[in-house]
């Protein structure tokens, strides 16, 4: 049971914003976006993970969904711009930090 739920919570991180955007390396999360068309030009360090999400939330119209709507937030994406704001409060320090050393992720 133990090893099930780690399997699970493994695989639900990875998909984390936070993880996208303060692990992985700028390329990679600017091309998630990219991937995804959304409409941010950047994405500041700074409770980045909630931004990545929101960016996802606010991407190019999927199946005839209005994008100004904001229906293409699903409630997978919802759960995780709640956890990434708990992640992104933890690391507020470092994401401060690097926000003043390198500057917002550039999505274009």
């Amino acid at each position: 049971m133990k090893t099930q739920v780690m399997l699970i919570a493994a695989v639900m991180l990875s998909g984390c914003g936070t993880v996208q955007t303060v692990v992985r390396s700028d390329q990679a999360a600017a091309k998630s976006l990219t991937d995804e068309k959304t409409y941010c030009g950047a994405v500041p360090r700074i409770y980045s993970g909630v931004t990545y999400d929101f960016c996802l939330m606010h991407a190019e119209v999927k199946d005839g969904v209005d994008t100004f709507d904001y229906n293409n937030a699903n409630p997978g994406v919802l759960i995780d711009a709640a956890a990434s704001g708990v992640l992104d409060t933890l690391l507020l320090p470092y994401t401060i930090y690097k926000q003043h050393t390198d500057g917002s992720i550039i999505i274009n």
